[in-house]
């Protein structure tokens, strides 16, 4: 179940690689990514700033959803990633579940997965919340 959005998610960076948002609200967020030539490092695995990059927009966008009828915006402020298992072919799937929800920041854990469920990647992503610029 997709949140009806008064902006658009399928740009820029993330239309560039590839991101898929599946489920998107204040409560989960879900996305996939196919694995191809163009997101891989030298030695053929999925470049972390793939997997940087899909949870922090996940986070984002779905604090997005929830804050922006508030008259609020969401954006980054940061985000530890950390590589457990490296993935070479197939899909980056990700699920993002909000563990902090407060009026000033949220706090996302965002678990990446292989095609055979397996973890690979666990990011944990700090959003800022702040008024809409007019």
């Amino acid at each position: 179940m997709t949140t009806e959005l008064p902006f658009v998610l399928d740009v820029g960076f993330d239309h560039f690689y590839g991101l898929e948002i599946l489920e998107i609200s204040g409560d989960l967020a879900r996305g996939r990514v196919p694995v191809g030539n163009a997101i891989k490092q030298p030695a053929g695995l999925v470049h972390g700033g793939i997997y940087a990059a899909i949870a922090e927009s996940l986070a984002t966008n779905a604090t997005a959803v929830h804050v922006y009828a508030e008259g609020n915006t969401a954006m980054g402020l940061s985000n530890q990633t950390s590589f457990l298992r490296p993935i070479t072919a197939g899909t980056v799937h990700a699920l993002a579940r909000p563990r902090h929800r407060g009026r000033t920041t949220w706090v996302w854990e965002v678990e990446i997965t292989d095609d055979d469920g397996r973890l690979c990647v666990l990011t944990r992503v700090t959003v800022a919340v702040r008024p809409r610029p007019a």
